[in-house]
């Protein structure tokens, strides 16, 4: 008797173990299922139903600046990406063109490139029957329009950049007012009564920041390429300048 109340003992001390280790499981499992639903919705989800809560209204014209604004980044990259040019090689192609060729040849290099310094190149080369003087007249006029080409659209992009934000914070302003609205009418602070409206004019102001930053990103990328092809504009003027007046000696 006196060794069979010890091993009744540790089976009872197990057994207990066992159930609290599978009542500890069965709660993990539990805890698991519920934020499951949470993890499955994904973060698409939980943006969309940010979206609607916020309200068609501004919500709507705050989306529109989002889609315009990267409409005009997208077209800007894609021209801006096609309108650069490797200028070394061209450079060396309009050089030994000009001695082997003359300006003839050379001309028919820029015409078989793509891109603005290829253009500056076929205008200054066109003048340089005339004189060097009008070859650098041309290239200059000319390079002016190239830079209107390159900037053209950019000032909508940073006009979207401006309206984003300053759409979500009028949201914030309208959504504030609503909650003092009903605070006034109701005649006391309650937190579920204006809790709606405080939510609406949070998220106004949260996509209207999100929408101006991805913009902001798409400008900035574009003003540096734009500066590179001026860059390299500007020194290709300079080097066409110095190879028609080799030629001319």
């Amino acid at each position: 008797m006196k060794k069979l109340f010890p091993s009744l003992a540790v089976a009872g001390a197990f057994v207990a173990g066992t159930n609290m280790v599978s009542a500890k499981v069965a709660a993990v499992a539990l805890l698991v299922q519920d934020a499951a639903p949470e993890a499955e919705r994904g973060f698409t989800q939980i943006l969309k139903e940010q979206f609607i809560q916020g309200g068609a209204g501004f919500m709507g014209i705050v989306l529109l600046c989002l889609i315009l604004g990267l409409a005009v980044a997208i077209e800007r990259i894609i021209y801006l990406n096609m309108a650069s040019t490797n200028t070394a090689k061209l450079k060396q192609q309009v050089e030994d063109a000009l001695a082997s060729g003359g300006v003839e040849a050379a001309k028919e290099v820029c015409r078989n490139t793509k891109g603005p310094v290829a253009s500056i190149y076929y205008q200054g080369l066109d003048r340089a029957g005339e004189s060097v003087e009008s070859a650098e007249k041309a290239v200059v006029a000319y390079g002016g329009v190239q830079m209107g080409q390159l900037e053209k659209n950019v000032s909508w992009l940073s006009l979207f950049i401006a309206i984003a934000p300053m759409l979500g914070f009028m949201g914030t302003v309208i959504g504030m007012i609503q909650a003092f609205q009903k605070i006034a009418a109701v005649g006391n602070l309650s937190a579920s009564l204006i809790a709606g409206d405080i939510q609406v004019a949070l998220l106004t102001t949260v996509f209207g920041l999100i929408t101006a930053i991805i913009l902001q990103i798409f400008y900035n990328y574009i003003i540096a390429k734009i500066d590179s092809i001026v860059n390299d504009m500007e020194d290709s003027s300079i080097t066409l300048i110095d190879m028609l007046v080799d030629h001319k000696k």
